[in-house]
């Protein structure tokens, strides 16, 4: 994928880099987006939902940035090193070809950890390149002022509550609030910066060109480490494992927590609403991903998942809505308060610009049948669950029988009132009937003649009162007509057989009504008010359910066509956000976990459909 470096810092009113020409580095604890002409203009430390310190891709202006670029005319192209999440960003110019290797070292359980290093790497393969650098933080949002303080070629910024230093192999100089440099690299020539959280025994230390090397490498080694456990062998290897290398950078190594984007607020529509803070922990969205890493062979993720939810997520405390709250802290916090950042004027001047989630308090019974089908695969394909574990889904499961029959707020989160959706049903359905499983196969403690009773009900109501027979097709919600493309679950959730008459027919009305070029909405807004203003992109991890629901039901032609034309939707990189635009463009926060989660599992049912 190719670019033009650009001078942010330059007269004039510096431009907003498109969604999907980022690439994405981290530590499993925080990560940064890399622009393709090499600015990182996203990044919150010391973790995923910390306060920015680069928000550029929030507000080009007063977001902060850390510009690393040719310091002439340049195209650019964006890779990552093969099997890794080591970025690579390339500078082609009239006298030479550089590029600036970004990073993030996986430190482990290590003290070096909470330095939360980012290494800059740059490097002149060919010729000759001026270079220039520019770096401007801008704490917590851009909301708080700082001090600099710079000594030869370290700089440390500091605000209330967090420092931050820069050290450079290359004379830095200060400029206000920033600091900057400018060098020139001949071929085999390299310089290195590293930005890194100090404060109390994490004190300023240079990264030394040879120290920069050997942290390449070990990063490297770390990656692909991890990747070789996948067992996936088939036909798109390689963007299933760029979706798995991202899935991973999602995760934050700490808790086990998995995070649903590392962004706020990027808009579902330039200049709309819809903008929201996804850097939590949707027991949905995680439950899915562990789902997809179980499916390639990773199950320490999963492991470290289950753990969160054992400590973090007990059905014993209860919340407002349940026993489950939708979504958590990256910590296992309750408390999610939503408010807007006015200074901020939102990429593209799409505002606002959210922190904080108030959907934490919805009610989505969802979640309930999500959780309990990833436990009930971990069980199978990774470990027997614990004795106190059983006791929690117990607990989940007593309460899904009592609670199943009530409006909320469903899949898709809307703002419009409860409703009795479709997908709510059978996701209840899902949570009932993989613990009957679960005990039947190991033996274990369970009122079955009451979860039996109440798994066939909710069956016989999705059936009698999900279907539309003027529409020959499941819909929405109950007693209405408005198509959904969650019902594309169903045959994935084995609720009903993905032959089924009923089921084909709600197929073909899919198709017709939210279909475009294998890109599917979740609905129409205008038919399903949901309580918001503007429209909405296809929705990504919609897209890849329409090519598995086809895999199931036999149309393999079509669900091949359909998952190659989702994967020319990718970026440059095979990543991608949570919708496309009309005319192809990334839209929402960036990278989504839904979105690939989806791929994988797509990729991995058609490829097996295939032989």
């Amino acid at each position: 994928m190719g670019g033009t470096a650009r001078e942010r810092g330059g007269p004039g009113r510096r431009r907003y880099v498109p969604i999907a020409e980022h690439g994405l580095i981290g530590d499993l604890r925080s990560v940064a987006l890399v622009g393709t002409d090499g600015t990182i203009d996203w990044y919150c430390c010391p973790a995923f939902d910390a306060p920015s310190v680069f928000a550029a891709i929030l507000d080009a202006e007063r977001g902060g940035c850390f510009e690393l670029a040719a310091a002439v005319p340049a195209r650019t192209k964006q890779f990552y090193f093969p099997d890794t999440n080591v970025l690579i960003t390339r500078f082609f110019t009239e006298d030479g070809v550089g590029e600036v290797q970004d990073f993030m070292p996986v430190d482990g359980e290590s003290a070096e950890a909470e330095r939360h290093r980012l290494i800059r790497r740059v490097v002149c393969v060919r010729g000759s390149i001026p270079f220039r650098t520019r770096v401007a933080p801008r704490f917590d949002y851009g909301s708080r002022s700082h001090t600099v303080r710079l000594a030869g070629e370290v700089a440390v910024f500091e605000a209330d509550g967090l420092a931050l230093a820069l050290t450079a192999t290359v004379p830095l100089e200060a400029d206000g609030p920033d600091v900057y440099g400018d060098f020139k690299l001949a071929e085999g020539e390299t310089a290195v910066f590293a930005l890194d959280k100090v404060g109390g025994e994490v004190t300023p230390r240079r990264c030394a060109r040879t120290e920069a090397e050997e942290q390449f490498a070990a990063t490297v080694a770390y990656w692909r480490r991890w990747l070789s456990a996948s067992r996936y062998k088939g036909r798109w290897r390689e963007m299933v494992h760029r979706s798995a290398l991202t899935l991973k950078l999602l995760t934050y190594a700490p808790t086990g927590a998995i995070v649903a984007a590392p962004t706020t607020s990027l808009p579902e529509q330039l200049g709309g609403e819809r903008n929201w803070d996804y850097r939590y922990v949707w027991v949905r969205d995680a439950a899915f991903c562990v789902y997809a890493l179980l499916r390639l062979g990773f199950t320490g993720e999963a492991e470290a998942f289950m753990r969160f939810v054992t400590r973090h997520i007990s059905p014993g405390e209860g919340t407002r809505s349940g026993p489950l709250q939708i979504m958590y802290g990256i910590d296992g916090r309750t408390e999610l308060p939503e408010r807007e950042l006015d200074h901020l004027e939102g990429h593209h001047g799409s505002a606002p610009v959210r922190v904080g989630n108030a959907a934490a308090d919805q009610l989505q019974l969802d979640i309930y049948g999500a959780l309990i089908d990833s436990i009930y695969l971990y069980d199978k394909w990774a470990q027997p669950i614990s004795s106190g574990q059983w006791d929690d889904v117990c607990a989940l499961v007593d309460w899904v029988c009592a609670h199943w029959d009530q409006p909320d707020e469903g899949v898709w989160e809307t703002r419009g009132g409860r409703k009795n959706f479709l997908y709510s049903r059978l996701m209840c359905w899902v949570a009932i009937e993989r613990a009957v499983r679960m005990a039947n196969r190991r033996g274990l403690p369970a009122d079955l003649p009451r979860w039996r009773e109440c798994r066939d009900t909710i069956y016989r109501r999705i059936m009698s009162r999900g279907w539309s027979e003027r529409r020959r097709a499941f819909v929405q919600h109950e007693d209405d007509d408005v198509l959904d493309a969650a019902v594309l679950m169903m045959p994935l959730t084995k609720f009903i057989a993905p032959t089924d008459p009923k089921w084909l027919s709600t197929l073909d009305a899919l198709t017709e009504e939210l279909v475009s070029d294998s890109l599917v909405y979740r609905y129409d807004p205008r038919s399903s008010p949901d309580g918001l203003r503007g429209d909405e992109g296809t929705f990504s991890i919609c897209s890849f359910w329409y090519v598995e629901a086809m895999v199931h039901a036999g149309r393999i032609d079509e669900a091949r066509l359909a998952f190659e034309k989702m994967l020319t939707y990718a970026n440059h990189l095979g990543l991608y956000a949570e919708e496309i635009s009309h005319t192809g463009e990334q839209q929402g926060n960036f990278p989504q976990a839904f979105t690939h989660l989806a791929l994988i599992s797509a990729a991995f049912n058609l490829d097996r459909a295939l032989g």
